[in-house]
């Protein structure tokens, strides 16, 4: 046939169809994919069909596809395309998004829906709509393209779904993690002889310590992708609102081997810590699983409406497209800006995309929305990954493969990675660590690590919103590479930097701390002037106390550690440092040998109303 032009996302697709594949809905509880006119299932969903290949019998497509069509199972059958210059199938939904031209009345633009036999879906405006295809309609690409020769239509664009790409760092030369350096690098890996960068890792254990908690039990990562093997002993008490965006049911697909993403990208984010195997970087939140990824304006509208509107905290996407026929369009920019700023009731989603695996000098484009953090990839060396892309759009960096990879969960039917002789292998080294689990790697696993780091910073303090988090992501990051490469602070390859989810924590910390003076306080000590009485030595850099409080004026230290002091009968430290330019003062009660001995002062000034947390001398010295 020849070729259809027809507006998507910013620009143009010149479309052409397949000759071999077609789309199918059937009616059979048997998948298309069994019946015996087809030859072999490409994909299981599409724009709500499974695509399939055709036996071949020397007849054309067109007439293959009228001959299926016939069939009592078949209730739909469509055209498969390729947009020019992509291998990627590309399905029609039966949607087509209409914006008329000013002016134009319902009356007239009824006359225009019913010339195509068209539908009405939803009506969002006087001028725009979505509609629907018929049985007594063209085929909606053809729709579309006619739509868009009318002068009453400003915009006809049909919704199209293709397969998008999953962020793992595929080849049989990756390489592959024995333990999880990521979480804490010591320089060294148990059990190899290989040598890895001290200090080139996420500081995620330090979080931890930090918060004195594996995080918040209250926080939801949502996991939007394919493959969740929600049996895994790591994910299977974590599961909250799952979605299959396949199916429209909250019951997951699982077991076909072509899907076995989700499970790993999971994993890295919130495996939970149970005493065995792998433990993620938020173990204690919560994980909403959404199956089913597409490039479709209707599936992309609800994937993120029902984090919106399921409680999801944090969105992490491994997945996405570099293919520059298939920008972002205004439909998708505005369901991931909706999330960004009506999640968390108002607060925002904070939305986390993979930049890419491409070695571009561009990111995915669902990664460059502005409300997005966009995640590249470090490896085990604190040195740039080659494969991630690059851009003025990426956010940060964290750990991943390009040096040694990462250890995570392995869905139960995982093939794994076919090498030249046909054994199939799950670790670099070959040593093998059990079925539960492999090696990973890509802008894939960075994702979901900065995911759940996310969850830390929310577990610190709940009320920042999305915004707030990726500032303090981009903040607290440290500068690896050259400096040279950076620019204003900004690096294309590293972004703002190399993950550090402990100084993340801190800030997080800082800013929940940052309240109204004390209310009460003696007649006689109203501001930080008149008599003090101190005495100052040396306080070591060991054991614990209760921060209680970070200011900027003096007087303001005075004051609180007078009140503080007498209200627990403790010291008081002070720790000075500097913090954007400015001297701060961080005010510390007590100063113990033991976390637990802090614990139990920092339930007395709780008590007492005033925000605090236990503080690790260590870290302030």
């Amino acid at each position: 046939m020849s070729k259809l032009t027809i507006k998507s996302g910013k620009g143009e697709l010149s479309l052409k169809k397949s000759k071999t594949l077609v789309g199918l809905k059937t009616a059979s509880e048997k998948p298309a994919g069994e019946e015996d006119y087809v030859q072999s299932e490409v994909h299981k969903s599409l724009g709500g069909f499974q695509v399939v290949s055709l036996k071949n019998d020397d007849e054309d497509i067109d007439s293959k596809l009228d001959e299926v069509r016939q069939r009592d199972e078949v209730e739909v059958g469509t055209h498969v395309y390729y947009a020019e210059g992509s291998n990627k199938p590309l399905v029609a939904t039966g949607d087509i998004y209409i914006t008329f031209e000013d002016g134009v009345s319902e009356g007239e633009q009824n006359i225009v829906l019913e010339e195509y036999h068209l539908e009405i879906l939803e009506r969002r405006s006087k001028a725009r709509l979505i509609a629907r295809v018929t049985p007594q309609s063209p085929n909606p690409i053809k729709v579309a393209h006619m739509l868009q020769q009318i002068s009453l239509v400003k915009l006809a664009e049909p919704d199209l779904d293709t397969i998008l790409d999953e962020y793992e760092f595929r080849e049989p030369t990756d390489d592959m993690l024995a333990q999880q350096w990521h979480l804490r690098n010591t320089g060294s890996i148990p059990d190899t002889n290989y040598r890895i960068r001290q200090g080139a890792d996420a500081k995620v254990a330090d979080a931890w310590r930090r918060l004195g908690s594996l995080g918040s039990e209250r926080t939801v990562i949502a996991v939007i992708d394919n493959g969740f093997d929600i049996n895994h002993p790591d994910l299977r008490t974590k599961i909250f609102r799952p979605f299959d965006l396949w199916n429209q049911s909250p019951n997951l697909s699982l077991g076909d081997p072509r899907y076995t993403h989700g499970t790993p990208c999971a994993s890295v984010a919130l495996a939970v810590s149970n005493g065995r195997g792998i433990v993620g970087a938020a173990p204690n939140a919560l994980f909403m699983p959404i199956s089913g990824t597409s490039f479709s304006n209707r599936a992309t509208e609800q994937m993120f409406d029902y984090c919106i509107e399921n409680g999801a905290d944090i969105i992490s996407c491994s997945w996405g497209t570099t293919d520059p026929n298939f920008s972002l369009g205004s439909i998708k920019s505005e369901a991931i800006a909706r999330a960004a700023a009506k999640g968390r009731n108002g607060k925002g989603c904070v939305i986390l995309f993979a930049t890419g695996n491409d070695d571009l000098d561009f990111v995915n484009f669902y990664a460059a929305h502005p409300d997005v953090i966009a995640v590249g990839a470090s490896t085990s060396q604190d040195a740039y990954a080659s494969y991630s892309n690059r851009g003025r759009e990426v956010s940060i960096v964290a750990p991943s493969n390009g040096d040694w990879p990462i250890l995570a969960a392995r869905a139960s039917w995982d093939e794994g990675i076919s090498w030249e002789t046909g054994v199939f292998r799950f670790y670099r080294d070959g040593r093998d660590r059990g079925p539960l689990y492999k090696h990973f790697g890509g802008t894939s696993s960075s994702t979901p690590l900065v995911a759940g780091i996310c969850a830390l910073i929310l577990t610190a303090n709940p009320d920042l919103t999305a915004r707030e988090v990726k500032e303090i992501l981009q903040s607290t990051a440290d500068k690896i590479g050259s400096p040279s490469e950076y620019s204003g602070g900004h690096s294309p390859k590293y972004g703002y930097g190399r993950i550090n989810a402990d100084r993340a924590v801190a800030e997080a910390l800082r800013r929940r701390e940052k309240q109204p003076e004390p209310a009460e306080v003696q007649e006689n000590i109203t501001s930080g002037q008149g008599l003090f009485r101190f005495s100052v030595e040396r306080q070591p850099s060991a054991g614990w106390g209760v921060q209680a409080g970070v200011f900027k004026d003096y007087g303001n230290v005075l004051i609180q550690a007078e009140k503080l002091q007498s209200q627990f009968k403790q010291p008081i430290i002070v720790n000075i440092n500097e913090l954007g330019g400015q001297t701060v003062y961080k005010v510390i009660v007590g100063a113990f040998d033991s976390l637990a001995e802090a614990k139990q002062l920092h339930e007395k000034v709780k008590a007492a109303g005033i925000s605090s947390f236990p503080a690790d001398l260590s870290k302030l010295g």
